[in-house]
């Protein structure tokens, strides 16, 4: 395993991380803590949650991962061996179960929301605490067009920069980011931090693949200058990359059969891009898997990426990643097909 800067912090993460938002759905406790072990066994040091999680998100199964995580913790005493990062929940009527489907980037909502998550992780601090979409309506989740609101409760950045550091300087938070962020908002962030005494965002979260390059129009270029990286999560475009899903296929139990949700990379020329992709491994003698992976982390303004499995096969498999890194002609081809087929699934 490699390790990267996490921004300005001095603390170097895994190259890959472990991304958990199956664990309390797709994957049991057993399961879970296994997964864990097997990436620690690995070199993994970095483990990313969020307090919404699992996905799908239910109200009956809301913050089963942080409690998964932290009796992880409980049971073997590494809390640390890990850099623990989680997200608060952003605006969305469509979750009624978190703070009364009102959640905002308030003190009052982000002390509720950081109190939960470190009572389910077990921890008394969270190295990398993230706000987990924008506290105001833009251009995220795959929507490119940005349409001004009519209507919208007024974003006030710094009141949010001000209550997280209330957490950094109580010891409760280490470091903080961003996910799903856009242009404006990361810059704005770093601006505010800049010109007063506010916690520095140290990375951005946002999805990055073969299908979805879209973070290298307006987002790299301030990760890679600003010391905020990517921590890019999606790698695989919810497997579809693999090749498992080319010719209708739905296997059982893969997220994308199992959920009529996972629509973002199942697009006609999504598929069509991805058969291409596929090809070229096969072409060049490589897995698909270590292919889409290993691009990711060919750029220079990447922290980490974090994978996901229901299995630990294949965990293994996408672990092995990093040990196939791509050389000039494949990423010349590689940036061929984009040219042809540029983000069909943003």
């Amino acid at each position: 395993m490699r390790y990267r800067q996490l921004g300005r912090t001095g603390i170097s993460v895994s190259e890959l991380g472990l991304g958990t938002m199956t664990f309390g759905e797709q994957n049991d406790e057993r399961e879970a803590h296994r997964q864990i072990d097997i990436a620690l066994d690995s070199g993994v040091n970095f483990i990313d949650t969020a307090e919404m999680y699992p996905v799908p998100p239910k109200a009956e199964t809301c913050g089963r991962t942080e409690t998964f995580i932290g009796n992880w913790f409980n049971n073997n005493g590494r809390r640390g061996d890990v850099v623990l990062a989680t997200k608060a929940t952003g605006p969305g009527v469509h979750l009624p179960y978190i703070r009364g489907g009102e959640s905002r980037h308030t003190t009052e909502h982000l002390q509720a929301a950081l109190d939960a998550s470190l009572r389910k992780l077990g921890t008394d601090y969270i190295d990398l605490y993230q706000l987990h979409w924008p506290d105001r309506p833009t251009n995220t989740f795959g929507q490119l067009g940005y349409k001004p609101a009519q209507q919208e409760a007024p974003t006030i950045l710094e009141d949010t920069l001000r209550a997280l550091d209330g957490f950094v300087r109580a010891g409760k938070v280490r470091h903080i980011g961003l996910s799903n962020e856009t242009p404006w908002g990361l810059m704005s962030c770093l601006a505010l931090a800049d010109r007063g005494d506010l916690p520095r965002v140290v990375s951005i979260q946002n999805p990055y693949n073969l299908l979805n390059r879209s973070f290298e129009v307006g987002l790299a270029e301030i990760a890679d200058r600003e010391d905020a990286g990517l921590i890019a999560y999606s790698p695989l475009g919810f497997g579809v990359l693999t090749g498992k899903y080319a010719a209708g296929a739905r296997p059982e139990g893969a997220r994308i059969s199992r959920y009529d949700r996972f629509v973002r990379y199942t697009k006609p020329l999504g598929l069509g891009a991805s058969d291409a992709y596929v090809a070229l491994a096969a072409e060049s003698a490589i897995d698909p898997v270590h292919m889409a992976i290993s691009f990711i982390l060919s750029r220079r303004y990447v922290t980490s990426v974090l994978i996901g499995a229901t299995s630990e096969t294949q965990l293994r498999h996408n672990l092995k990643s990093i040990e196939y890194p791509l050389g000039k002609q494949l990423l010349k081809a590689i940036d061929n097909i984009h040219a042809q087929i540029p983000n069909p699934c943003p």
